[in-house]
């Protein structure tokens, strides 16, 4: 959720010749990082300017971010920074209007813009301040270590700009000291940071950490809470296990049931070849998919894709619970969820939730995404092998693991109504680069399992692995259901 405010304040100068100043929107403009900026530009009195020069720069007039001249776009001069990412939209040229459109911005997009117009008897020009602020991922609490009588915890958050405040505050607002608190800009601009406190036994049982835009005054926050008794130094890793993250908005009381999820869950998801694009090469057994350099002479049926490289699997959800995994190995590109029925198919496809698709994605190898719109970055400390998806219809849950390290990637929330299908991109193959296929995981017995324990104090949203591991946990629960869980048997 990250967006920009594009201030506007417009300077001319004139010939003498027609009396004519470039104007621009008087009111900023808020665009989503990610998404594309409109920047708005005209003459007035209203003239034709096919047969003038529109040049947009930065801070010098050859910093050309994009030029329309002698009839016709001139890519060529561009900077590089700009190249592919701009279009000149021109159905208003007769009547002296133009918008810019940039793509996908970026923190490194802030800064001075000029719309410059030029005739034979004519030239003005108008500035216009671009400023990006990024409202980042919420974040993301875990416990470090044993410290001075407690335990170190941390909050991390990334995808921020300008530079994001942190603190902590307890259950009765009251502010907490931090132990230690730090923040870092990316290459991509945006800034990660963490801040850690020491929780120790009876004092703060439940802690929110908040992180706050301070040029967009909003904030994202989340709750940790301890109950029982804590263990020594040698059982801190049982101290571990009983920490559990809960979203503002998800408590729930010691009564609920938790859910050791069963059998029945797992799903035996195949591949719809009805589906695939053209270029992409299914299996036999229709487990796996790749992206191959040949486009295949296919039927162009309404339920294939073309030309985004997408293939669905043949399962149709429209009740009930369902888990699946999905081996990525090392591609550094890949796309994998769910996905509505009724989506598009053909043509442009703008692949985010908004549109009916609930997918995660990796890009260049390094940066993990959640197709929101805007994108939401995830913070991913151990590169996923393995990706687990559990959809929740009733629940209106479709939540991404990564099953390598056992960890919660991202979970959509939406009202599900119609079928819903599992959704795989290989990506392109790159030129071989990025040829390796998706692989549908066939393990023994179910992934994830349900049941109910029988202990006092239970938790929802667990859920475990076929080795045992925790996946994660977005609710309260005690040290001793925590404990009763992890030896619990299948």
């Amino acid at each position: 959720e990250s967006m920009v405010e594009l201030g506007l304040e417009p300077h001319c100068i004139w010939l003498p010749a027609p009396h004519s100043v470039l104007v621009s929107p008087a009111q900023p403009l808020m665009v989503s990082v990610g998404e594309d900026a409109l920047l708005p530009c005209h003459l007035s009195p209203r003239m034709n300017a096919e047969d003038m020069e529109v040049r947009w720069f930065r801070s010098s007039f050859p910093e050309v971010i994009h030029l329309y001249q002698d009839g016709k776009d001139q890519p060529e001069q561009q900077i590089l920074e700009y190249q592919g990412r701009t279009e000149l939209l021109r159905d208003n040229l007769t009547e002296g209007s133009v918008v810019l459109r940039i793509h996908s911005i970026r923190p490194a997009d802030e800064g001075q813009y000029s719309c410059f117009f030029q005739s034979s008897t004519f030239y003005g020009a108008a500035l216009l301040e671009l400023k990006v602020a990024g409202l980042g991922s919420g974040p993301h609490i875990s416990v470090a270590d044993y410290e001075a009588g407690g335990i170190r915890v941390v909050c991390t958050s990334g995808g921020w700009y300008p530079e994001p405040e942190m603190l902590w505050r307890d259950s009765s607002g009251q502010l907490v000291p931090s132990l230690s608190q730090t923040k870092s800009q990316q290459e991509n601009g945006l800034f990660e940071a963490q801040i850690s406190v020491v929780i120790k036994e009876r004092t703060h049982p439940g802690l929110n950490c908040y992180i706050r835009n301070p040029r967009l005054n909003q904030e994202k926050e989340s709750t940790i809470y301890i109950a029982g008794q804590f263990p020594s130094q040698t059982s801190l890793w049982m101290v571990a296990l009983a920490v559990v993250l809960s979203v503002l908005g998800f408590l729930i009381s010691p009564a609920i049931y938790y859910f050791w999820m069963q059998h029945r869950e797992k799903v035996n998801v195949t591949l719809d070849p009805a589906t695939a694009q053209s270029n992409l090469v299914l299996s036999e057994d229709r487990k796996s998919v790749r992206h191959g350099d040949t486009q295949q002479d296919l039927p162009d049926n309404p339920g294939r894709f073309e030309p985004y490289v997408i293939v669905l699997g043949a399962e149709k959800f429209t009740d009930g619970r369902h888990y699946w995994e999905v081996e990525v190995g090392k591609k550094p590109e890949w796309t994998l969820g769910v996905c509505r029925e009724s989506v598009r198919r053909k043509g442009s496809i703008s692949v985010t939730s908004k549109n009916g698709y609930f997918v995660v994605c990796l890009r260049d190898g390094e940066k993990y995404w959640a197709r929101t719109s805007p994108l939401t970055p995830l913070p991913v400390s151990v590169r996923p092998s393995r990706v687990g998806i559990f959809l929740d219809y009733e629940g209106g849950e479709i939540s991404f693991y990564n099953v390598t390290d056992k960890s919660h990637l991202f979970t959509f929330t939406d009202t599900f109504s119609g079928m819903l299908h599992p959704y795989f991109s290989p990506c392109l193959n790159e030129g071989g680069k990025n040829a390796d296929p998706l692989i549908i995981y066939i393990g023994e017995g179910g992934n994830i399992r349900l049941g109910t324990l029988k202990s006092a104090s239970l938790a929802s949203g667990v859920l475990v692995s076929d080795s045992g591991g925790l996946l994660s946990s977005n609710r309260l629960c005690t040290l001793h259901s925590l404990w009763s869980l992890w030896t619990v048997k299948p």
